[in-house]
């Protein structure tokens, strides 16, 4: 019995209908970035893993599909764009206007643990703004992902932009006592704290030397705890998207190389974790390529969207519209007179020419068994070539209705139909 192989744990089968939805989400990323004047790039799918190490420290290589090439380098396939991101703005910063309006969309790969909206693999949308400071920029981005969401077909009461800002955070813990050495356990603390026991989230604050009592203080006073927050908060109700937003300093995003307004993307009352998340990260750019420059960004991988796209009733019916289309046809012909082929194929490759989406059936078949294959095609047209070629019949599947025409009037014919 010859071996059965299956896809490897963590990775995915694109079957057609899977393949359809995947392009959908990733024609919505390119109107919505696109709309926003942004441009797409592309960096290497394999990096050398010192890149990583250089952002996340040598404990990120527990998470990536590393290995030693054959010309003896340490090198990783990519787990996150940033990195490459940076270093590319770097090195030829001198050739693009600032602020530089980026978006991306790739694969990446982490070796983690799988599960229902996070895979070994992945395709990701990346957008970023590089060399402008203003909190204009971050607005910006959370603008673009709340239209990014409406593209979708989600609406306010559906999804919500919760914001936060790590510079605040980093004063509160400096003047409540953390020093300096702990800042960074504090702050997984405070971005696990949703997630995790209250009693376990207690044991890590006291570990650092602040309270519980005064952490949930401090969250409840919102906006008032950052002057950043309240100019996001007030750039988005000035362009009437304040029903999308709210504050939420229990936010503070995972990733040590924040360094100011974070947010994330969450659905409403569907138990899944964020849908998208970024922030500001002004000083990655220099630590990686050696060049001062203020940056934010965020992402949002194609899972967690997808999945909730699927679970959600209006977006899963624009989603079915989408597949349907890029499944069907536009024009099944079919050879009615075995002796006139020549002409099924002249027919075929004109109207494909014309841009039309057309299929014929490529071996014998009887005229009948050539509908059914245009119905199950999905066509809306079907042109019967016949002995009277080059006249021809135009029938509408839809309705079964019937209109001659000539070989030279069929494709204007079917601009008007």
């Amino acid at each position: 019995m010859a071996e059965r192989f299956k896809v490897l744990p963590g990775f995915r089968d694109f079957y057609p209908d899977e393949c359809a939805a995947r392009n959908y989400v990733f024609d919505a990323w390119r109107r919505v970035a696109r709309r926003y004047g942004f441009v797409e790039y592309e960096g290497p799918i394999l990096e050398p893993t010192d890149l990583y190490r250089k952002k996340s420290g040598e404990e990120i290589v527990n998470q990536l599909f590393c290995f030693t090439d054959k010309g003896d380098r340490d090198v990783s396939m990519r787990p996150e764009l940033t990195p490459t991101l940076a270093r590319m703005a770097a090195a030829r910063q001198r050739d693009f206007r600032k602020p530089l309006r980026w978006f991306s969309i790739g694969q990446f790969f982490r070796y983690e643990r799988h599960q229902k909206g996070r895979g070994r693999e992945f395709f990701q949308f990346n957008c970023d703004i590089l060399g402008e400071d203003s909190v204009t920029a971050d607005a910006e981005l959370m603008a673009l992902s709340i239209d990014l969401m409406r593209e979708f077909g989600f609406t306010s009461d559906d999804f919500r932009i919760r914001v936060s800002d790590r510079n605040a955070w980093v004063q509160f813990a400096t003047e409540n006592g953390v020093a300096e050495e702990n800042l960074n356990a504090f702050l997984q603390a405070i971005d696990k704290m949703e997630r995790a026991p209250e009693d376990k989230t207690d044991t890590a604050l006291q570990a650092v030397g602040i309270s519980l009592a005064a952490v949930k203080e401090f969250i409840g006073s919102g906006a008032e705890a950052s002057k950043d927050l309240q100019a996001v908060f007030e750039n988005l109700s000035a362009r009437g998207l304040e029903d999308f937003v709210e504050v939420d300093l229990g936010i503070v995003r995972g990733l040590a190389y924040y360094t100011g307004p974070v947010f994330e993307v969450f659905d409403i009352g569907k138990g899944m974790r964020a849908v998208a998340g970024g922030g500001r990260y002004d000083q990655l750019v220099e630590l990686i390529g050696g060049v001062a420059m203020p940056a934010c960004g965020f992402a949002m991988g194609d899972m967690v969207i997808a999945d909730l796209i699927r679970e959600s009733e209006a977006p899963a019916a624009l989603l079915e519209i989408a597949i349907n289309s890029d499944r069907d046809i536009d024009v099944f012909v079919v050879l009615a007179d075995s002796e006139k082929s020549d002409a099924c194929m002249q027919v075929a490759q004109s109207l494909r020419e014309s841009g039309r989406r057309v299929q014929f059936s490529l071996a014998d078949a009887k005229v009948g068994k050539q509908f059914q294959a245009a119905e199950q095609a999905g066509a809306k047209f079907a042109v019967v070539v016949g002995s009277e070629f080059p006249d021809l019949s135009l029938k509408t599947l839809a309705d079964r209705s019937e209109v001659r025409t000539s070989f030279d009037g069929l494709i204007d014919l079917l601009g008007h139909a």
